[in-house]
């Protein structure tokens, strides 16, 4: 007896004409298999009218309405009438409740999602744009701002933050500075020595290695691990905060979230950048050091003293001016990134990943701008 009440039975009425009887009660225990049952049945069968008859129903809920609606569906798939016989006035109430009628039939005649045009894309990409401009104009204007509100009130300045930033930016980033450009300086000069052995010009792998080190590599590497590293740091701390509401219980506090959140982290990049900069050409050579030494029998003495010609002093100073640039456009696009994040959790990984992106993008950016400028002037 208890398997009937949890089958539907069916009838044929005529050609074209089917009706199902559901079970007395529809519930949370036999729900599934009641809606596996009719769509098994529906799809074997063909017909014009399907008709559902409640007159052994001894409980209606939120179950019935559920299996109705996917009759309903299946019949409209089918293109099929849909009918419903024997409704007492109990049920007639609920599924007036639940709009049955206009619920149901809109979800049978939901059109099907189609993709945007390539102009609605490109004109929300360049809206997106316009505003995301529009925003980090603003923000520049707030960190200028507080920035002369430091050099007029330095006491304002978080102290301990700072030395805090200055570690995880500087020294926490030194083990792999050194690994990524040591590695880096060893494979240029391995590369390099095949082709300038054919000349025998071993002695201008140094050249190589240390110009390419100390002008470019150096500070675009280290400003890419700084970027990794810090940038998404930066925008993941500020998120985090901006979805917990905790940036906007600072600004009900009265306080200036720029230079309480900002301002300690652009400042510890822009001073510990451009010394991981320089320890970063230093294991460059020291790799180029490790090939011309082991590989191209050189000696240490002939291949400091090529370095040492190949470089002025300018090198040096280019480069770490360079850190300092790259780091204060990753420290600002983190920060910015990070006040951007809004809803939950996977807005602050959208955040992160995109300082990320955006670091490296305007480091590459300046890079090109900054060695087109060089060139033009000469230098």
């Amino acid at each position: 007896m208890k398997a009937a009440q949890n089958t539907i039975r069916t009838h044929e009425l005529e050609p074209g004409q089917l009706r199902l009887i559901p079970p007395a009660v529809i519930h949370s225990e036999n729900i599934s298999s009641v809606l596996a049952d009719v769509r098994s049945l529906l799809a074997e069968r063909d017909a014009l009218t399907i008709r559902v008859d409640l007159s052994e129903t001894e409980s209606f809920n939120d179950f019935g309405v559920l299996f109705l609606q996917e009759v309903k569906a299946l019949a409209a798939q089918k293109q099929a009438e849909f009918r419903l016989e024997n409704v007492s006035p109990s049920v007639q109430e609920l599924l007036d409740i639940v709009r049955f009628e206009t619920v149901a039939s809109d979800l049978c005649e939901l059109p099907a999602q189609t993709e945007p045009s390539f102009l609605v894309r490109l004109g929300d990409s360049s809206l997106g744009l316009v505003r995301d401009l529009r925003d980090m104009v603003v923000f520049i204007g707030e960190v200028m701002v507080c920035f002369v509100d430091l050099l007029l009130h330095p006491g304002k300045l978080r102290r301990r933050e700072l030395l805090t930033y200055m570690q995880q930016v500087g020294v926490d980033a030194l083990p792999i500075v050194f690994l990524i450009n040591f590695l880096l300086g060893l494979i240029l000069a391995f590369m390099s020595s095949f082709q300038l052995r054919q000349f025998g010009a071993d002695i201008y792998v140094a050249s190589l290695v240390a110009m390419a080190m100390v002008k470019e590599l150096g500070p675009i590497m280290t400003s890419i691990i700084v970027a990794g590293r810090s940038g998404s740091a930066f925008a993941a701390e500020i998120g985090s905060m901006k979805v917990s509401e905790e940036v906007d219980a600072l600004t009900t506090m009265g306080l200036d979230t720029t230079r309480f959140l900002v301002m300690p982290k652009l400042l510890a990049a822009v001073s510990v950048v451009p010394f991981l900069v320089l320890f970063a050409n230093l294991f460059g050579i020291a790799g180029g050091l490790i090939v011309g030494v082991g590989m191209l029998d050189l000696s240490i003495q002939g291949y400091v003293q090529q370095t040492i010609q190949s470089l002025q002093l300018f090198d040096f100073v280019l480069g770490f001016l360079k850190g300092g640039l790259f780091a204060l456009l990753i420290a600002w696009i983190g920060c910015f990134r990070g006040f951007q994040t809004s809803g939950g959790a996977s807005d602050v990984g959208r955040s992160t990943t995109s300082a990320v992106v955006s670091g490296i993008f305007l480091i590459i950016l300046a890079d090109s701008l900054l060695a087109v400028i060089l060139k033009y002037w000469g230098l």
